[in-house]
């Protein structure tokens, strides 16, 4: 049987922080929020598959259905608005406010601020 060291976490909705074994200070609201986070630690994830990919990725913030979604590495990461950096995996120190803002990049140090922002 393993053993589960992870503390200080909040889990509310379906599946939420499902894999967490090690990750401390996390928050996951709704179904599928940070369901494969393993050792990331201090993230919070409000919505529908929110950060629903993340496995090691740290102080990152998702409000929203499948904003950060694809995310698995990357930290210091902000996403605010359905799908807000959606498809980023490892970039850091991104922020996406607004519907689909920054949702295809994988790069880092980003800002995006509206409907679609930097969406190419």
């Amino acid at each position: 049987m393993p053993r589960f060291v992870a503390s200080f976490n909040t889990a509310v909705g379906v599946a939420a922080l499902y894999g967490n074994t090690d990750g401390d200070a996390n928050t996951a609201v709704g179904a599928g929020a940070l369901t494969s986070n393993d050792t990331g630690s201090h993230n919070t994830a409000n919505g529908f598959l929110a950060l629903s990919s993340n496995t090691t990725g740290a102080f990152n913030t998702a409000n929203g259905y499948q904003s950060l979604l694809s995310n698995i590495t990357g930290s210091d990461n902000t996403a605010n608005g359905q799908s807000a950096l959606r498809n980023n995996t490892d970039g850091d120190a991104n922020t996406a406010t607004g519907s689909a803002a920054l949702s295809n990049t994988t790069g880092s140090n980003n800002t995006a601020t509206g409907t679609g922002a930097l969406i190419r």
